[in-house]
């Protein structure tokens, strides 16, 4: 057993994997972009009898002729993506239980990157409490699911 688990936002949706993935990447390009919301995808391949969804199941949209992603339909967190004709499926890196767990190998078309991702990390930091403290929050009362069941 792969050991890794994890899920969407809400926790309508979890899974654990079988496997561990291997050929983890990020992908650059637009449609990956907008399926995210964030400056590139990231995900992690593994058989597709590896993945068992053990709370609910995602809800599937077929974003181009070759592909399908998979997402929460209550909080929208995406899940998996997959190319029609494999017999492999990606887990998105981040709705890893422990996201540390996998690092990207590779990238996929970066020539097309956003144009401020290459500088971002650069950027002053602020912690996230002190941000909280500029703003007078004392509590953020999440309603997100814990990264474990």
């Amino acid at each position: 057993m792969g050991g890794l688990t994890g899920g969407c936002q809400c926790g309508a949706v979890r899974f654990s994997l079988a496997e561990i993935p291997n050929g983890a990447s990020i992908c650059h390009c637009r449609m990956c972009q907008k399926a995210t919301g964030s400056p590139y995808g990231a995900y992690a391949p593994i058989s597709r009898d590896a993945l068992t969804f053990t709370r609910g199941a995602p809800k599937l949209f077929r974003s181009s002729e070759i592909a399908e992603r998979g997402f929460c339909a209550d909080c929208g967190t995406p899940l998996t993506y997959r190319n029609i004709s494999s017999a492999r499926v990606s887990v998105t890196i981040c709705s890893l239980d422990d996201p540390d767990a996998l690092a990207p190998e590779s990238q996929l078309d970066a020539d097309n990157a956003v144009s401020w991702v290459r500088d971002c990390l650069t950027k002053p930091n602020t912690q996230i409490d002190d941000w909280l403290k500029s703003k007078s929050v004392a509590d953020v009362g999440s309603h997100q699911q814990p990264d474990h069941d």
